[in-house]
């Protein structure tokens, strides 16, 4: 069984910051891309920013220049410092990892989601 568990959200102001992180757990032969998304109010979930193993990252437009991936693969954990945060930052957070399993199967699994609101 694998989890990963989001942890780092919260309530903060504009132009301020946070750091997310997301520790996977579980029967894990290796990680391949990891990423990060995110869920406003009535909108569809989106892509904030994604690292492939060998950790070549990709950012939304939107966050391009505030936002920072990373990941560390000894702890099997990924992480995102979210700076300059903006009311319209505000949404749940979810990471998403394929995770190689012993059988060398990939398998996409996602976190619980953690809230990060930014207020005026």
């Amino acid at each position: 069984q694998v989890q990963l568990v989001e942890s780092g959200g919260g309530v903060v102001q504009a132009g301020g910051s946070l750091r997310l992180s997301c520790a996977a757990s579980g029967i894990i032969l290796s990680i391949n891309a990891m990423g990060w998304y995110r869920q406003a109010p009535g909108k569809q979930r989106e892509l904030v920013a994604d690292i492939t193993s060998g950790t070549r990252t990709n950012y939304a437009d939107s966050v391009k220049g505030r936002f920072t991936i990373s990941r560390d693969n000894a702890k099997n954990t990924l992480y995102l410092q979210m700076n300059s945060l903006k009311p319209e930052d505000t949404a749940v957070y979810y990471c998403k990892a394929r995770i190689i399993g012993l059988d060398y199967s990939a398998v996409d699994y996602w976190g619980q989601g953690t809230q990060v609101t930014v207020s005026l």
